[in-house]
């Protein structure tokens, strides 16, 4: 039987990119009946390119969870891809989306969470840490005799997202350096978005006689990059991949905080996560790598940072090095 899927924080980067997949990816039609999704900004771009494509956009009121119940409820969807959005109040609203859909009893759920947050430290990283409390509470459920939320559980820990790296662009461009605070010793492996996405997309279209596919279902599923690197390693990566000298510059908090001030549009939360997760690699917390759950679930393999670099070369080149005329690239989305 067909999924009905509903996709929070549509109108953020990978909410669209993993309705993206499900609505254009011939692997996945046929798998999903209808696919909503909630968008706290349903006149975003994203959002309306999800309309555009065959979605539901649906607006996400926070602070009225008994309106998302009946919403949920509504649309009959059986799954639930669960995406805490890039928002100042986003532990308070992906609450609010939990209990909804305890409430609603929305079979099937997969909460997108983040790597490394099992090793945050509360009081040094607690953006990182409180995705472990949001895991704990969509798991929870399972034992819950009075929802069937949790009956068909999965969560994905995502890596550190190698398209946080074009917030660098203008530096690589103008001056040939990857300004990041991650120090000079310590390793991370970038994961390419379109990667945890499509990993997303096998596991909320997959079917089993309890809800997701039993290979899926009850997962704790850690999705990094294939490679480990150093800033100086990942200039490497880039000069590589771009045909031009690239260099790695070891920047502080201080200035990483400028450069977003500058260069980010995102909010203040997502640009402290961001800020906790290169003081996680500092303190050597990242130096794993974690592609298992990734290839055997999609049957592929994650894309390496030359690759990741050859797909936005245009991005990162100098100005005088750059082609006319851009040229598609070919990411997994």
């Amino acid at each position: 039987m067909a999924r009905k899927v509903c996709i929070t924080a549509v109108d953020g980067h990978t909410g669209f990119v993993i309705a993206e997949i499900l609505l254009t990816n011939n692997d996945f039609k046929g798998k999903i009946e209808e696919l909503y999704g909630l968008a706290l900004h349903p006149s975003a771009a994203k959002a309306k390119e999800i309309g555009k494509l065959g979605g539901k956009v649906i607006p996400h009121k926070h602070g009225r969870e008994k309106d998302m119940v009946e919403i949920l409820k509504q649309s009959g969807c059986d799954t639930l891809c669960l995406i805490p959005p890039t928002h100042e109040e986003k532990f308070d609203i992906t609450v609010e989306l939990i209990n909804a859909a305890r409430k609603a009893n929305v079979q099937n759920v997969l909460f997108i969470s983040s790597a490394g947050s099992d090793l945050a430290e509360r009081d040094k990283q607690p953006r990182l840490r409180e995705f472990v409390d949001l895991e704990a509470l969509v798991l929870s459920a399972k034992g819950d005799p009075n929802t069937q939320l949790g009956h068909s559980p999965a969560v994905i820990r995502a890596g550190f997202y190698a398209e946080n790296l074009l917030l660098y662009a203008p530096q690589a461009q103008n001056d040939g350096v990857l300004p990041i605070p991650v120090g000079k010793d310590h390793k991370f492996a970038p994961v390419a978005l379109g990667d945890v996405a499509l990993l997303a997309a096998h596991v909320l279209s997959s079917q089993g006689k309890h809800g997701f596919d039993d290979r899926h279902r009850g997962q704790l599923m850690v999705c990094t990059g294939p490679l480990l690197t150093t800033g100086d390693e990942l200039a490497t990566a880039a000069s590589q991949a771009l045909g031009v000298d690239m260099k790695f510059e070891d920047i502080s908090e201080a200035e990483a905080k400028k450069v977003f001030h500058h260069q980010s549009q995102s909010d203040v939360s997502e640009k402290q996560y961001l800020l906790e997760y290169y003081s996680l690699v500092r303190d050597g917390k990242t130096n794993y790598i974690s592609t298992t759950a990734f290839v055997n679930v999609t049957g592929q393999s994650p894309q390496h940072p030359n690759d990741f670099f050859k797909v936005y070369a245009e991005e990162f080149k100098p100005a005088h090095q750059r082609k006319k005329q851009k040229v598609t690239n070919g990411a997994q989305h």
